[in-house]
């Protein structure tokens, strides 16, 4: 038996399949932006906090990297309207990624932060800057800078596992493609078009993460020679 291919049924679907593409994009760049900023605070609570917040903040990272994504985005999804709160799926997507892109950014961080000697945060308080001070220019610039590899390489698997949310009706390109394989019975054309966009997509948000840190951290090492 011989599969004739025909991708021409799916030409017709091009806005669709770009309507995808574009919430994919979305909700991994705010998932992204929030799950950096909740991951370094958590790091930073994990390795400088108090006994207390420093237990709370490990056995949630525990807990969410030995939990499958999927359940956690039903328990935010489900667990969201049995607190007779209305938001719709895109939010509850966006809300169950960032919950699950702190934990493993917080990890990342911690090894950065507690990669910087003690010599440096030393070295800063004899010059007089405050925690605050010590903390941005001392610790944490340094400390993006040698994991920002990992950190890349988390937010593009986060971009690729927003295709869960298509389990709770999030309409990104793995839901739009469930769609239109219904519709067309195009399912092996359908996922082969929408495999090779997850792979330029990869591509893509690699190559603007490149050269976003190329721009930030060439500048810095610029600015510490003037210095």
């Amino acid at each position: 038996m011989t599969y004739q291919f025909d991708f021409a049924s799916l030409l017709p679907y091009w806005r669709d399949f770009a309507a995808g593409v574009w919430l994919t994009l979305q909700l991994s760049a705010v998932a992204t932006v929030l799950g950096f900023i909740g991951g370094a605070l958590c790091a930073i609570a994990r390795a400088d906090g108090p006994p207390w917040l420093k237990r709370v903040v490990g056995a949630y990272v525990e807990v969410i990297r030995n939990t499958p994504l999927l359940v956690q985005i039903f328990l935010v999804y489900f667990g969201i309207a049995v607190l007779g709160l209305r938001v719709d799926a895109t939010t509850a997507a966006v809300l169950a990624l960032v919950v699950n892109v702190v934990a493993y950014t917080c990890e990342i961080m911690r090894a950065g932060i507690e990669s910087v000697h003690k010599a440096q945060v030393e070295a800063g308080e004899c010059l007089g800057l405050n925690r605050r001070q010590i903390y941005w220019h001392v610790v944490l610039r340094p400390a993006i800078e040698r994991v920002y590899p990992a950190l890349v390489s988390q937010y593009v698997l986060l971009m690729l596992a927003s295709s869960i949310c298509s389990q709770i009706s999030a309409e990104e390109l793995t839901a739009v493609a469930n769609r239109i394989q219904s519709d067309t019975f195009r399912s092996f054309e359908t996922y082969i078009v929408v495999g090779l966009v997850y792979l330029a997509l990869s591509f893509v948000v690699r190559w603007a993460f490149w050269g976003f840190g190329l721009l930030v951290f060439t500048r810095r090492r610029k600015l510490g020679t003037a210095l």
